[in-house]
């Protein structure tokens, strides 16, 4: 059952409209059934559910479905009415919701993996589900036949995918940290490049087809987003989380950007204003500023007869460091960094206090976010993760009135 919060928005926050409780296990995804007040959720307790909103004011469940194995992931296409679900142990099921929504049918098993569905989107212009799985594989099967057309292996778990149906890519995010693009044919693929950036396990992806904008959310706290389009290797870092993001969605109207991370934390990013990109980092054998040599430098050590020191990165210019010479912090949102990182002293005394201005905003979940969905026609976002509930918010004050109208504010 559901609890009534608010019924409009008292804020420039995220106003919890409604909590929905009593699953027994980790609710893996929670997605909003557009036009309709309801909520499909699949969780590991291994059902599938769906909650439509009473008179009362409350969601209760008119549909409660039992599988075999855990539900680990969903992908829920609208207009059809299709739901299909990944399971723990490997397969996709596919099911048929009625138009009243108060019943499904099985209509398929694919024995898609080996190990956990990790991910999985369904096209329905091709007629294929696209899936990855803990079997460290991307799969792709025919919906109208039930067969394997398709298969790649990585070196790692494939944890996350997004799925261009007009040209056939896919993005495939791993544990090691990489973004492999991959173009999906009937029967073979081929490989087209490989994103690096992320020091972490790549946790959710986001595709724009429009600007054609990847973003990609990791275990190392950052989002970065790869201007596909572009053809020109843009990529911009965005920090603004203390724990590993784990949904991101990119609202195309709006030019805004929401993720969300495990500590329950919900940033929305100003993705209309000019940016720069975070520099690489240098390799130097000794300071970039004061030449005195680092600690693995014994030749320098030796020659100058000083104690080496420990390395540092600017991370407005890039420049290798010591303590000394970057001994100053400061926030640089223009640049992706929303919290106090280092800068050399040469850097800092460049930073304008109207180079501080945050471009971004902060707010809590107050729950752990393992999965997120956005219906941006109402504003509408629901959340989900392991502690059970399912939380729908009313974004509307917080990512602009265009959302609610449909209109962007250019």
């Amino acid at each position: 059952m559901a609890a009534e919060i608010h019924s409009r928005p008292q804020s420039s926050r995220p106003v919890l409209l409604n909590k929905i409780e009593g699953h027994s296990h980790t609710v893996n995804a929670a997605v909003l059934i557009p036009k309709e007040d309801g909520v499909i959720t699949v969780s590991e307790d291994r059902t599938i559910r769906v909650w439509l909103k009473r008179d009362s004011g409350q969601y209760w469940p008119s549909i409660y479905h039992t599988v075999s194995s855990p539900c680990s992931c969903m992908s829920y296409h609208h207009d059809s009415r299709r739901i299909f679900i990944g399971q723990d142990n490997g397969a996709i099921v596919e099911l048929l919701l009625s138009e009243d929504f108060n019943k499904m049918n099985h209509v398929k098993t694919y024995p898609a993996h080996q190990n956990r569905v990790s991910d999985m989107v369904f096209s329905l212009e091709s007629e294929w589900v696209v899936s990855t799985g803990h079997d460290k594989s991307v799969s792709w099967m025919c919906t109208q036949s039930g067969s394997m057309l398709g298969r790649h292996y990585f070196g790692s778990w494939a944890n996350c995918l997004q799925y261009d149906n007009d040209t056939q890519h896919a993005f495939v995010g791993d544990y090691s940290g990489q973004i492999t693009l991959l173009k999906l044919e009937r029967q073979t693929y081929s490989t087209i490049t490989t994103l690096k950036g992320h020091e972490g396990s790549i946790e959710a992806l986001w595709w724009d087809p429009v600007q054609r904008l990847l973003f990609s959310g990791a275990s190392d706290h950052s989002v970065i987003m790869w201007d596909i389009g572009g053809r020109k290797g843009r990529t911009l870092l965005l920090q603004g989380h203390h724990e590993r993001v784990q949904a991101v969605r990119y609202l195309q109207l709006t030019r805004q950007l929401v993720s969300c991370s495990a500590d329950g934390g919900v940033t929305v990013w100003n993705m209309d204003t000019p940016r720069e990109e975070a520099p690489p980092w240098l390799d130097s054998d000794s300071c970039q500023k004061c030449e005195q040599p680092f600690f693995w430098n014994v030749k320098q050590m030796w020659d100058s007869k000083t104690i080496g020191l420990r390395q540092h990165h600017c991370r407005k210019c890039g420049k290798a460091v010591c303590g000394k010479c970057s001994s100053k912090s400061t926030t640089y949102p223009v640049m992706g960094f929303e919290f106090q990182v280092r800068v050399c002293d040469t850097c800092y005394d460049t930073v304008k206090d109207e180079d501080r201005t945050a471009l971004a905003t902060f707010h809590e979940g107050k729950h752990n976010i393992a999965f997120m969905d956005m219906d941006p026609s109402r504003g509408l976002m629901v959340t989900c993760g392991s502690d059970r509930v399912v939380k729908i918010w009313d974004m509307t004050q917080v990512v602009g009135c265009s959302i609610a109208t449909g209109f962007s504010p250019r």
